[in-house]
C-alpha cells in the first residue's frame, strides 16, 4: 500500500508540476504568482485524492522517488518564481513555505466547505494574492544569526 500511495503521489506531483510550469512560463512578479496560485487551485478539486497524496511523505523506494522529476521540478518552479522578487536564502525557503501553506490552506478549507461567509471566494483569493505580492516585494531582511 505504501508503494502504491507513493506512486500515486509521484504521478500527482508530475501532473501538478506540468500545470504549474505551463501556467507560469514567460511570466514574472505578480503575474507569475497569480498564475501559479490559479494552477494550484485548479488542480486540487479536479484530482482531490491525488493532491492529498502529495501532501504526505512519499512511502516509496528512495531511488524511484529520486528519479521522479515532479517534486523536484515543483520546488524549482516555486524558487524560480520567487527569485523574481529578489529573494535569496534563507528568505527564499521561508517564502516558499509561506506560499505552500497559504495555497494548501486555502484549497483545503475550500474543499471542506470552511468558507461560509457571503463574500466571494474569488474576491478573497484575489485580495490574498495582492497581499502576498506586496509582502514578497517587501520581504523582511534576514535576521542576524539566521542561516539556511
Amino acid at each position: 500500500m505504501d508503494d502504491l500511495g507513493g506512486r500515486i503521489a509521484l504521478l500527482a506531483a508530475d501532473e501538478k508540476t506540468v500545470r504549474l510550469a505551463e501556467a507560469t512560463v514567460g511570466r514574472s512578479g505578480k503575474d507569475a504568482l497569480v498564475a501559479f496560485a490559479h494552477a494550484w487551485r485548479e488542480y486540487t478539486p479536479q484530482h482531490p485524492g491525488r493532491y492529498a497524496a502529495t501532501q504526505a511523505p512519499i512511502g516509496i523506494d528512495p531511488e524511484l522517488a529520486a528519479q521522479a522529476p515532479g517534486p523536484r521540478r515543483a520546488v524549482e518552479l516555486a524558487y524560480g518564481m520567487l527569485r523574481g522578487y529578489g529573494l535569496a536564502e534563507p528568505g527564499l525557503t521561508d517564502a516558499v513555505r509561506l506560499l505552500r501553506s497559504t495555497f494548501h490552506g486555502f484549497v483545503a478549507l475550500e474543499a471542506a466547505g470552511g468558507f461560509a461567509h457571503e463574500r466571494s471566494l474569488q474576491q478573497s483569493r484575489a485580495r490574498s494574492l495582492d497581499a502576498l505580492h506586496a509582502l514578497l516585494g517587501h520581504w523582511p531582511s534576514t535576521r542576524e544569526g539566521d542561516s539556511s
